[in-house]
């Protein structure tokens, strides 16, 4: 597995990259025969250091924990137990029957963008502002993959990846839903299908 430690204005030691490694193999080969990537960001918020692990544990699977202590070592320590948690969770929900009896239909391609917000403009007459006329800038552009999945499965891939959204193909109906966590902490579903 291929792991990237990063500091953000924080020194982060041998020691700590080491352990960092060592520790994420361990918890992702309890779960995974072999996970693909990690990205592992060390950063100081006044008296605490956080710490925050996003993992691509499979094909079309991310898992995401966060941490906060008074040190590294610690932070590190709770999002680690935040991703094996969540994997755990995975797993038990995923039995071997289950995943060999899965159709292994392969993801369909798609693009995800991140749009910069319009800005506001002075009005040139009264001195008031309005909203420009243009449109939003594409500021970032990724791949991303929309998978055929049960509404629960969908659930659990975005609380895995803690997302606040999931677009996906229904694997019931075939058409393309969205499960999103609403601000009451509740899950929403919607379904083009069921209308």
């Amino acid at each position: 597995m291929q792991i990237t430690v990063s500091g953000k204005q924080v020194e982060l030691s041998d020691a700590l990259r080491t352990r960092v490694g060592q520790q994420l193999d361990i918890i992702t080969g309890k779960f995974f025969d072999h996970a693909m990537e990690a990205h592992v960001t060390f950063s100081r918020a006044r008296s605490f250091f956080t710490c925050d692990i996003n993992l691509h544990a499979g094909r079309g699977l991310m898992v995401r924990g966060e941490g906060e202590a008074a040190d590294a070592n610690a932070a590190f320590d709770d999002a680690a137990e935040h991703i094996a948690k969540r994997l755990r969770r995975y797993r038990r929900r995923m039995s071997d029957h289950a995943r060999d009896t899965l159709p292994r239909e392969r993801p369909e391609p798609a693009r995800q963008y991140v749009l910069r917000q319009a800005e506001e403009e002075p009005h040139q007459a009264a001195g008031e502002t309005t909203q420009a006329m243009t449109y939003a800038t594409v500021v970032a552009e990724h791949p991303a993959e929309i998978s055929r999945l049960s509404v629960s499965d969908a659930v659990m891939r975005m609380d895995l990846a803690d997302q606040p959204v999931l677009m996906f193909r229904n694997s019931t109906s075939g058409e393309l839903n969205v499960v999103y966590r609403r601000s009451d902490g509740h899950i929403g579903w919607i379904d083009p299908a069921g209308a």
